[in-house]
């Protein structure tokens, strides 16, 4: 009988002991492979070991290469279901799962990589290279591909990692996902396969919701104001993919001028007149917004502009220049971390500075030498800098007092910054730009002096 009570009082004991914390444990969540082997669910994880476990049996059940295209399809949609009735802390689980995984087998591609590289100068080292990419496709990407196949599955992948983004900085362990799931992106979405497609005021309601929701630069107010956006003398062009038809993954704003467009403000005046489209020799793009969270890193952003500007060439002969009016997002936070104080302080009420103000010059000095000469990696510190610049445009223009927003001044103290694209040097300042050497017309280098 004591030995019994003595042998209860040690396995209440283990057990015990195994649900407190170890002061062993390293810090930091548990792996999904620690909670697949687990019986009991810590503070902080969403699904029990025995629902993680059923989980991946779902999951692995979606490209058991046992069951036809059609069964996986049902599979893949039986998750998405779940997907989407699942609480947030749910999801998560299930990305983890995607992400730590279904990874290609280690043991392949070791062997693959020492037949490849014994290859090398030999006539199998063609053959020996496609085995060697083949062993390190991961399982990850089949499993993408079926969700893929069902009619909305894009859309559901699209919107997945768009929700996974806020957490990548925090929780390492999805980056695997991620990175697959932008480089499946890239070849889904490349430009051979999207539709460039003009957005008026005629289009679907539907269609021209969007461009209220997604405008990113400059805030649409009413519907008034979108549409003075699509009057005749803009345009306003979008790429649309095959698999979300309704959903511009991009769009571009332009108005038709005679002249370079020096603010914003009258771009966006809902009383003013339409430009006269017979005497239009410039095309200026206003706004370009990207729309789709889940497709950060896939670039079509070049390929739009220049899809519009072979537009705009046909249907308007006359037209030679084309340009942006852009904003200088980061120009704010950088003068904050690299000025002197004391200019820092004046231009705090920098709608007061007269036109021959020292101040006044030494905020455009500085925009300058910003924009022409801080770069990060060999490209422009400036985000909207870095998309037109690595185009081929070259910095123009600064405009004072161009966007009086709370927004425009709280970036860039309302400056503005025109970018040209020259036609015939696109790829002279390309390749200025990967020496280090940002074009810029000769106004901006003797602001910069």
């Amino acid at each position: 009988m004591n030995t019994g009570t003595h042998t209860t009082t040690e396995w209440l004991a283990r057990s015990v002991s195994r649900l407190r914390p170890s002061a062993t444990r390293k810090q930091g969540p548990r792996s999904t492979q620690e909670r697949l082997k687990a019986t009991l669910r810590q503070d902080g994880e969403a699904m029990s070991p025995r629902a993680l476990r059923q989980a991946l049996k779902d999951l692995k059940g979606i490209v058991d290469p046992m069951v036809s295209e059609v069964e996986g399809g049902r599979r893949a949609q039986a998750v998405m279901d779940w997907h989407a009735q699942a609480e947030p802390a749910l999801r998560r689980d299930l990305w983890l799962l995607m992400s730590e995984h279904f990874v290609a087998d280690p043991e392949r591609v070791q062997q693959a990589q020492a037949q490849y590289a014994a290859a090398v100068g030999t006539p199998d080292e063609a053959a020996a290279e496609v085995l060697y990419r083949r062993a390190t496709v991961s399982p990850r990407r089949r499993l993408l591909q079926r969700f893929s196949a069902n009619p909305d599955g894009v859309r559901f992948l699209v919107d997945l990692r768009a929700q996974m983004q806020p957490l990548l900085r925090s929780d390492r362990r999805l980056l695997a996902l991620d990175v697959e799931m932008e480089y499946m992106f890239s070849t889904w979405f490349d430009v051979g396969f999207l539709a460039l497609r003009r957005i008026t005021w005629d289009s679907p309601a539907s269609l021209v919701e969007k461009l209220i929701k997604y405008e990113a630069v400059h805030d649409i107010r009413s519907w008034a104001d979108v549409k003075n956006r699509l009057d005749s003398d803009r345009r306003c062009y979008g790429f649309f993919h095959p698999s979300l038809p309704e959903e511009p993954l991009i769009f571009v704003e332009v108005a038709l001028m005679n002249e370079i467009a020096s603010s914003i403000t009258p771009l966006l005046d809902e009383a003013a007149a339409p430009a006269d489209l017979d005497r239009a020799t410039t095309a200026i793009f206003y706004s370009i917004s990207n729309t789709q969270t889940g497709l950060r890193g896939v670039s079509f952003g070049d390929s739009l502009i220049k899809r519009v500007v072979d537009t705009l060439n046909r249907e308007f002969p006359r037209l030679r220049h084309f340009a942006t009016l852009s904003p200088i997002p980061g120009l704010r936070a950088w003068l904050n971390k690299a000025a002197p104080a004391e200019l820092l302080k004046a231009w705090e009420h920098v709608d007061t500075l007269e036109e021959d103000a020292p101040e006044r010059r030494a905020l455009l000095g500085w925009a300058a030498r910003y924009l022409g000469r801080e770069l990060q990696d060999g490209k422009p510190l400036d985000p909207v800098a870095r998309f037109h610049l690595g185009n081929g445009a070259r910095v123009e223009r600064l405009n004072w007092a161009a966007d009086p927003s709370a927004k425009g001044m709280r970036q860039s103290y309302g400056l503005m910054v025109n970018y040209l694209y020259d036609l015939k040097r696109l790829d002279k300042h390309r390749a200025l730009l990967a020496q280090g050497k940002v074009p810029l017309a000769a106004a901006i280098k003797d602001l910069d002096d």
